[in-house]
């Protein structure tokens, strides 16, 4: 169990026993990347805000249903994912708004930060064009960093599920970027892989 897991866990002891102080630590540690999902999954700064508290008055009213199985963190993570698709549905997928370029961060993995600037907004629109489902386990494996056993306990599907997921987000977006020709789709010419 790592240091921020074992705080967690204290945090929500305490804010258990009447605390409220300690349920406020816990939200200011957990809030950006509560935020950081939720505005990649809902493409829309507002409707993320809105996720982001509706995600943490859900857990202020429900932590006593957290059980110390699986670190506070993945427990989190679902209830934000799944506060995402509960706002979805019922947006019914209306169309989002782009992100203003201004509160998108460069790109570090591009040398030339003006070319950085030009491919964001390409694949913030590529990710608005994957299903909720894909788009969420491609935001938490490739944009947050979670490991696919942890992104599997945050959507409540197999480690399988998660693979099959980011593998069809990732192929799916290659090709709305214009990175996957409509020959590599299938190697073997098989029509049904």
């Amino acid at each position: 169990m790592t240091d921020r897991a074992r705080e967690d866990v204290d945090l929500i002891a305490r804010y258990l026993a009447g605390d409220v102080d300690a349920f406020n630590e816990l939200m200011e540690a957990h809030e950006n990347r509560v935020f950081g999902i939720c505005l990649r999954i809902m493409r829309d700064r507002e409707a993320a805000l809105d996720a982001v508290q509706e995600t943490f008055i859900t857990v202020f009213r429900k932590a006593d249903r957290y059980r110390a199985e699986a670190a506070f963190s993945t427990w989190l993570y679902r209830v934000a994912v799944n506060t995402c698709y509960d706002q979805l549905r019922r947006r019914k997928r209306r169309a989002a708004d782009r992100l203003p370029e201004t509160h998108d961060p460069p790109d570090r993995t591009i040398d030339d930060e003006l070319a950085s600037v030009d491919v964001r907004p390409a694949i913030e629109e590529a990710l608005s064009e994957l299903t909720p489902e894909f788009r969420a386990a491609v935001v938490l494996v490739d944009l947050e960093g979670l490991s696919l056993e942890m992104a599997g306990d945050v959507l409540g599907v197999p480690v399988g599920t998660v693979k099959s997921r980011v593998f069809r987000g990732r192929r799916r977006l290659a090709e709305l970027l214009g990175n996957l020709d409509a020959t590599s789709r299938h190697p073997r010419g098989d029509a049904n892989a």
